[in-house]
């Protein structure tokens, strides 16, 4: 499936004339670029917006009950969705130029124009040279980097409430003389075009009323929400329980709704969102702790559950916050989605998550209670905080490095200096030497982390989402100019419990049994246990985490505190408020593992990693118990976010369906903080590969995200059917 920047580059290629529309935008922004070069940051956003909108936005498709669509150009601005900041697709229009001649020079102008002065680029350029070395990579590749940079500003979860709540004209008359005064005027461009371009009756009603005042009902409520959060370029929505349930309730009890009718519009706007295209995001939250008007959010919250059944798509990403003493009903609603091979709504436990997010990130419950996962999992504090996570560690390549003395064997590139592993006569020397490799990588990984901030600030300070972020408009401040009140970083991370079997498996083959010597074990890994597979069975017959065992459960804590404790150091160094680890996946683990060596937990080079922090796949092999016990030891208090896998067979469901309800209830009054189900058998599974164009409709969920299982790539197919079936 394509991301919504892919398909707007597909489709301007797909044709001369598109390309050429194309270029004819990209050349009416440069030039707004160009003009207002020296501007402040602030009138040089507000230019450049001005030519992107109303332009980019697409007229309503057949049966949407919004205007909300979005074609993304091949220059402009973006938080995220197409780049960082200014942004340029150079190989869009390379293939361009060598594919429509009569064009080629037109392009290879942008080029030229856009050629290091893009943000991403202008952030590459203020690394210090210690960290380009150890960041050397740009992007998600299949080189053998531990870590790199991602150029993005993530993490962005608006105050939609006081968006609504306001309207256009109490935002208008709020923002006039501040930083943002342009922002409203903006929308209502976009408001004032759709109109007068001709929309059925009821959108157009619905347009003109939040163009004249806060909205009154749903309706209204979905669209200026929705409108907003496309010119703002964010991907996550936060809780829409809390926002949209009063107007809902209100139109529900004075029967201006039916309930079916309702359920329409919050498909219409399910579909817009999949339009919207991005997998690994468009995060929706309903349910948890902290929410004003309760009963109104839930009856919101259950029509969403029912909306997410009745679309049957892989976005929005609906996301279930759950505590003891809450409407039954909601829980129940979720396992019958989930038991009906629906990967939404994901569960998460407030009982544990709310103190646990209150340590992680050193704030009162009270501001704990509105955490907001995002993304594939990650924690920021709603509206308040900022938590982009800009940069990735592999955690078994840091270990390779480290069994290599402190070189990357296949870059050659020294990370530091490093005892050779021959010497080392005890594990925990060999735990020393691993710890310091990944105590460097996080050292630049945070640095990048705040050069990035800064480039941000300069650049483009992104006013829609500074307007309804935390303490922004009272202190006419911008998001990363001293406005958000809580700026942090975050890391993710990946392979981690590969690495704390790898660990455990070298402590005993080397250091207790003493069957292998280091060396032995190192030459093994370097050639892929070609030479001798004893050894690799030596390593597999290792015990693994996920089995409840006691000791190589103890060194995947050690491996968790470890890197979570190395994060949260560079916070103070940096200046920030918060520099945590996100242990999540979007199939990364099988990307990276393509680049990764061989690992002393017997896997061979280039298989898949570990899915977030779960066990290796087909690692759990004592059943469910064993398989839950073991997430629970790893600590949620460390981290901002970490994702829990799990694949059931369908026969939990129908009259086990009870027992099925009772294990999640039972993990999570045991510490568990979240569960992301998929309930599939591996027939299914197996029979899609084999014929794809029958099981079109298989969601499957793959880390922080879900997906239809025929658009995986086949090596992450591969590894999804491999995961324990419970």
């Amino acid at each position: 499936m394509q991301t919504l920047s892919e398909a707007s580059i597909a489709y301007a290629l797909q044709s001369e004339p598109c390309f050429e529309a194309a270029l004819d935008h990209a050349e009416r922004f440069t030039a707004s670029y160009r003009k207002h070069m020296h501007a402040t940051a602030t009138e040089r956003e507000a230019a450049a917006l001005a030519v992107q909108f109303p332009a980019l936005l697409l007229p309503p498709a057949a049966g949407d009950r919004f205007v909300g669509r979005i074609r993304y150009g091949l220059v402009g601005l973006s938080p995220e969705p197409v780049g960082l900041g200014y942004y340029c697709v150079s190989d869009a229009l390379r293939t361009g130029a060598e594919r429509y001649g009569r064009l080629s020079k037109r392009a290879t102008t942008l080029l030229r124009f856009w050629d290091r002065i893009t943000t991403s680029q202008k952030v590459r350029a203020t690394f210090p040279p210690s960290v380009a070395k150890l960041l050397p990579s740009d992007r998600w590749t299949e080189d053998s980097a531990a870590a790199f940079p991602l150029y993005r500003l993530a993490g962005t979860v608006l105050d939609y409430q006081r968006l609504i709540h306001r309207g256009l004209p109490g935002l208008e008359a709020e923002t006039a003389n501040t930083r943002f005064a342009y922002v409203v005027p903006l929308l209502r461009s976009s408001i004032e075009r759709y109109v007068a371009d001709g929309v059925d009756d009821e959108i157009r009603e619905t347009l003109q009323a939040i163009g004249q005042r806060p909205p009154t009902g749903l309706r209204e409520a979905i669209q200026l929400f929705w409108l907003y959060a496309l010119h703002a370029g964010t991907w996550n929505y936060g809780r829409l329980d809390v926002v949209l349930g009063p107007y809902l309730q209100r139109d529900l009890d004075t029967q201006r709704l039916t309930e079916a009718q309702a359920l329409d519009l919050i498909g219409s706007l399910w579909r817009l969102m999949h339009a919207y295209s991005n997998q690994y995001n468009n995060r929706v939250i309903i349910g948890g702790r902290g929410r004003h008007h309760e009963a109104a959010a839930d009856r919101f919250a259950l029509l969403a559950i029912e909306a997410s059944r009745r679309v049957g798509l892989n976005q929005p990403q609906l996301s279930l916050r759950w505590y003891q003493g809450q409407n039954p009903l909601l829980w129940e609603r979720a396992i019958d989605a989930i038991g009906e091979g629906h990967t939404f709504p994901i569960l998460y436990n407030d009982d544990v998550n709310v103190p646990a997010v209150a340590k992680a990130f050193s704030v009162p419950l009270k501001l704990a209670a509105q955490y907001t996962p995002f993304g594939c999992g990650e924690y920021v504090l709603g509206p308040w905080s900022v938590g982009s996570p800009n940069g990735v560690l592999n955690l078994v390549k840091a270990l390779e490095i480290a069994l290599h003395g402190g070189i990357d064997p296949v870059s050659g590139v020294r990370v530091l200096d490093l005892p050779d592993p021959a010497t080392f006569t005890s594990f925990d020397q060999l735990w020393d030497a691993y710890t310091q490799v990944v105590d460097v990588f996080m050292t630049a990984l945070a640095q990048q982390a705040v050069h990035t901030y800064r480039v941000i600030a300069a650049e483009a300070p992104f006013g829609f989402i500074g307007l309804l972020t935390g303490d922004c408009l009272e202190s006419d401040r911008h998001l990363l100019s001293g406005g958000v009140r809580h700026l942090g970083a975050t890391v993710e991370t990946y392979g981690n419990t590969n690495t704390a079997d790898s660990l455990y498996a070298v402590r005993q083959l080397v250091f207790e049994q003493r069957v292998l010597s280091l060396p032995e074990l190192v030459a093994s890994l370097d050639d892929n246990f070609t030479t001798d597979r004893n050894v690799q069975r030596r390593c597999l017959e290792v015990a693994k985490y996920g089995n409840d065992d006691a000791a190589v459960d103890a060194m995947a804590q050690r491996v968790h505190t470890q890197v979570c404790t190395s994060a949260r150091r560079q916070a103070e160094a940096v200046s920030l408020d918060s520099c945590l680890v996100v242990i999540i996946n979007n199939w990364a683990n099988t990307v990276l593992g393509r680049s990764t060596a061989a690992s002393p937990d017997g896997r061979r080079a280039g298989e898949p990693l570990a899915n977030g922090n779960n066990p290796a796949p087909g690692a759990d092999r004592s059943g469910v118990s064993a398989f839950l016990n073991s997430l629970v030891k790893l600590d949620p208090s460390l981290h901002a976010g970490a994702v829990q896998n799990m694949k059931f067979s369908k026969q939990w469901f129908g009259r086990m369906r009870p027992k099925f309800s009772a294990l999640l209830q039972a993990y999570f009054a045991a510490g568990g903080t979240q569960a992301m189900v998929t309930v599939v058998s591996k027939r299914d599974l197996e029979a899609a590969l084999i014929e794809p164009e029958k099981w079109s409709n298989l969601l499957v969920r793959v880390g922080g995200f879900s997906i239809r299982f025929v658009d995986l790539p086949p090596a992450a197919q591969r590894e999804l059917i491999a995961r324990t079936l419970h």
